[in-house]
């Protein structure tokens, strides 16, 4: 009898055991199941660009397509805005095809973030800063058109007058090279009426300025040493104060480049001021202007950033420097993206510094955003 009860206290506990072990694993398989459920949430959850550079209150979009997305917080868009992620972590992504509908007077698609404040360079103390990279340019255009294959990046442009452009910085590659050209513009703000007659003055980062041509359609120049890759990260910083533009440009492996530049006092006023790059370039095709003596004094400039695509499928022989013929299929979206012809750009921060003096742009979204 009394190993009788022993043996019953002792299956009693093995029971209790056992029961035990077997809620555990309930337990441990329902909480699994959970943190997986969780986990393919957590991965298949969008990631929005504004969650990766979440400064996008200051900016309106502009997408590939012409339209524009206004602004773009918790906004994707499959074909020209979205995110990626590699090994250094989270991009957005901005890309646009050589042909497709543009936004305003422009002959080129762009995806580009718009600043919905204009400050005016003399009283300005307005910055952007920005890091990226270029991923892909146009596959095809004309080696002797001085804008294929190239890709504007970060620009300031006025929302007044001829809205022309005090800066734009491009990156520029040939097919067949490793390395392209990093380089930034100067546009004349065209005394006069006549702003057929502006021209571009092109600065050296690192490789060539934007003159270096072909010397035939598929015949390329020699590639810059000191160029910059695609996939390789380059930094830009944008700072007017007071009427000054200045630039600061960096990127690991390459020396720092800085450039100043005044906005508001012209050095182009006069015929014997164009420069003997701006002869051999916009002199022959009648783009021979001066600018006024103040420059962009008293116009309302902004900041733009993302990817402006220089290549598109006009014929050269509308203009040379600008039109370079590349291939659009028609202005078809997936036949563009199959084949290169399409600019891409990714950027992984970026920061902006917006004056009290600052105004209101919207005018100029309503003068050239599609009615």
């Amino acid at each position: 009898m009394k190993n009788h009860k022993i043996k019953s206290i002792i299956f009693g506990a093995l029971l209790i055991l056992s029961g035990s072990s077997c809620n555990d694993k309930i337990k441990n398989a329902n909480t699994t199941s959970t943190e997986v459920s969780k986990d393919e949430e957590e991965s298949n959850k969008t990631v929005y660009p504004s969650e990766v550079i979440p400064f996008f209150d200051h900016w309106k979009l502009i997408l590939g397509d012409g339209s524009n997305a206004g602004i773009a917080n918790n906004f994707e868009d499959e074909n020209f805005f979205y995110t990626a992620t590699d090994d250094s972590g989270d991009w957005v992504v901005f890309k646009t095809p050589n042909a497709g509908d543009t936004h305003g007077t422009s002959n080129n698609t762009r995806t580009e973030l718009a600043q919905i404040k204009k400050w005016y360079p003399a009283t300005a103390d307005d910055k952007l800063e920005a890091t990226l990279k270029v991923m892909n340019v146009s596959s095809t255009g004309d080696a002797r058109v001085a804008a294929s294959y190239s890709v504007v990046v970060g620009q300031i442009h006025s929302a007044d007058g001829h809205e022309n452009e005090p800066l734009k910085i491009f990156y520029k590659k040939f097919p067949g090279h490793s390395k392209g050209s990093v380089f930034w513009h100067y546009e004349i703000n065209t005394a006069g009426d006549d702003n057929s007659k502006r021209w571009d003055f092109s600065t050296p980062v690192w490789g060539h300025d934007f003159s270096v041509i072909g010397s035939s359609e598929n015949t390329y120049p020699e590639e810059p040493e000191n160029g910059i890759e695609l996939g390789e990260e380059f930094s830009y910083e944008i700072e007017v104060k007071n009427g000054i533009m200045n630039l600061k440009f960096t990127s690991e492996g390459h020396e720092t480049k800085t450039f100043t530049k005044n906005l508001i006092e012209s050095e182009f006023s006069k015929s014997t001021d164009i420069p003997e790059q701006t002869k051999e370039l916009f002199v022959p095709i009648g783009q021979d202007g001066v600018e006024r003596k103040n420059a962009y004094a008293g116009e309302g400039c902004f900041f733009k950033l993302g990817s402006y695509n220089q290549t598109n499928g006009k014929s050269p022989s509308e203009n040379r420097n600008w039109c370079s013929g590349a291939e659009t299929h028609d202005g078809d979206l997936e036949k563009q993206y199959a084949d290169g012809n399409y600019a891409e750009v990714w950027f992984r921060d970026a920061r902006i510094t917006v004056s009290d003096k600052a105004v209101s742009n919207e005018e100029y979204f309503t003068k050239n955003d599609k009615s």
